[in-house]
């Protein structure tokens, strides 16, 4: 497999996506519902592998993602996507969340996770990211 493609494939599709946590994403501490971190790390995801891919890929599994920091009503996060591992048929993304205080500079991480996803044909089969 050509590393210099793989490379340039893994540039291109690192995603960026911001958002600000309102009250309706929040659980009863006010800070950000688990699930929905985990839908729009899953989502974020999902857009990455695809512009890395370009092919149809279905989420597969998420492997750790570990909650650092609680994420409060009102912050700005951004989440950043990146390809890390190529097989086959399959790839890993890696996401990361990171806190914003809208009114200063300070950018911390607050969560990380991994998922993964298989390129599939039009049948839904496994099928290779790179046709040889």
């Amino acid at each position: 497999m050509n590393q210099l493609l793989i490379k340039k494939r893994e540039d291109m599709s690192e995603t960026r996506v911001a958002k600000v946590v309102f009250p309706n994403t929040t659980n009863h501490y006010d800070t950000l519902f688990g699930g929905i971190a985990l839908q729009w790390m899953d989502e974020v995801a999902y857009i990455a592998a695809t512009r890395f891919a370009r092919k149809q890929v279905v989420t597969i599994s998420t492997e750790r993602v570990d909650f650092n920091k609680p994420i409060p009503t009102g912050i700005l996060v951004e989440l950043v996507a990146r390809v890390v591992k190529v097989g086959k048929t399959s790839l890993k993304v890696e996401v990361n969340i990171y806190l914003e205080q809208l009114h200063s500079d300070k950018v911390e991480k607050a969560i990380t996770g991994h998922f993964n996803f298989v390129a599939v044909d039009e049948d839904k089969r496994p099928t290779p990211i790179f046709n040889d």
